[in-house]
């Protein structure tokens, strides 16, 4: 829960919030609240640090002064002189002179613009989703000794208020990379150049349905906040007491707008169907590995998996998508194949690799398995693991039954 500000810091956090509402791209929305911020906590340079998909790369958005940071799209977390935030490895960062504190000065650091603006007193706090890291807010000043704890704190509140706005344009700019990403594929595949064109519009149509709900819901709920503290100034002074229902109703406004980003986010499932949301995952995941994987799939499925209730098909993607990060991630495989079959009674999705083999990874990814089973188990599918083809490796298999009856959980392969 935030903690009470001094009446007179109010006016200025439910500002960043009204001047972040409508903002639709991160360069705008950090250059909207840049004098609120100010008001808060003194600086000539601030930026966000946002993590690109993956958590590898990062790219900022600034303002006050513009640094070479600001100009690079993808630059490696491993090198960023504040990597021990974005790694979770320190709550914050507090330097009186970062020009001389060795933990900007590693070795790769790129610490350039440290340097060439002479951004001494600096300071950054995380800005997190459900305790993961997305970015980070920081405020830096030419002057040396600037900042205290007392400015940290200021500066998490701060990040509170821009954090969800923030993960809803980053989770707006990926679904939208990966909706143009299959739309091409699909035109490229069958010559739908229609379909890439409805895509768009319905991006388009998304996009102004959240700006609605932004104006309509959370700005409505600021406004009535910023009324409610001018009727308590007016009265007199404001104690921590009388403060503490309003950060509360504060508090509220910021999980609307969290549902409101979780309901904006088009999934590839939504979008294209259960065969390419796994082939995507597929790619990514083998992609992201860091060794080189094989990979391919296979769907003999005709059809069947559009006939499927939106539910079951969420289902039966999260036990292939699990299937797949737990090959990835723990059997050090080679090659990585999905099949999707169906006929008349059934319909099966199996993923088989020739990593390493259940036996000998199960006690890391025995929860991954409990969940399979009980995701299974909800849509009355059997699951089953095993040996992967040849013996070799690991083979998950899920049986959906398209006939009347359950179809109960056999035991597992091993």
């Amino acid at each position: 829960m935030l903690q009470p500000a001094p009446a007179a810091l109010f006016d200025h956090y439910l500002g960043i919030s009204r001047l972040l509402a409508g903002q639709l791209d991160f360069r705008s929305a950090i250059r909207s609240v840049a004098a609120e911020v100010a008001h808060i906590i003194p600086h000539d340079h601030l930026d966000v640090c946002v993590l690109l998909e993956g958590g590898n790369y990062h790219t900022a958005y600034e303002t006050g002064i513009e640094t070479a940071w600001g100009e690079i799209a993808g630059a490696p977390v491993v090198n960023s002189p504040i990597r021990s935030l974005l790694w979770g490895e320190v709550d914050f960062l507090l330097a009186d002179d970062a020009m001389t504190d060795p933990r900007f000065h590693f070795e790769g650091a790129f610490k350039r613009p440290i340097v060439e603006q002479s951004l001494r007193s600096r300071l950054h706090v995380p800005m997190k989703v459900q305790g993961t890291i997305i970015a980070a807010l920081s405020c830096s000043s030419h002057k040396a000794g600037v900042y205290t704890m007392e400015d940290i704190e200021r500066a998490r509140i701060i990040a509170d208020l821009l954090t969800p706005y923030f993960f809803a344009l980053q989770a707006a700019e990926q679904a939208q990379r990966s909706a143009i990403v299959e739309a091409e594929a699909r035109a490229r595949e069958e010559g739908l150049r229609q379909g890439a064109l409805k895509l768009t519009e319905a991006l388009e149509q998304e996009r102004q349905r959240i700006g609605m709900d932004l104006h309509d819901q959370t700005l409505a709920d600021l406004t009535r906040l910023a009324r409610r503290i001018d009727r308590l100034s007016r009265n007199g002074e404001v104690t921590a007491e009388v403060l503490e229902p309003v950060s509360r109703s504060l508090q509220h406004c910021m999980q609307d707008l969290r549902q409101i980003i979780e309901q904006a986010k088009p999934s590839v499932l939504q979008l294209f169907g259960l065969a390419q949301a796994i082939e995507h995952h597929l790619d990514r995941s083998t992609r992201d590995a860091g060794s080189a994987i094989e990979w391919g799939l296979v769907d003999e499925t005709n059809g069947a998996l559009e006939q499927l209730e939106p539910t079951v098909s969420v289902a039966m993607f999260r036990i292939a998508q699990e299937a797949i990060n737990n090959a990835v991630r723990h059997a050090a495989p080679l090659a990585i194949m999905v099949r999707l079959e169906a006929d008349k009674e059934q319909l099966s999705i199996e993923i088989s690799d020739d990593g390493t083999g259940l036996s000998k990874v199960r006690g890391r990814i025995g929860g991954g398995i409990d969940n399979m089973k009980t995701r299974a188990r909800l849509i009355s599918a059997r699951f089953t693991t095993g040996p992967g083809h040849n013996n070799r490796g690991t083979a998950v298999r899920v049986v959906l039954p398209l006939g009347p009856g359950p179809a109960p959980n056999g035991p597992a392969g091993e």
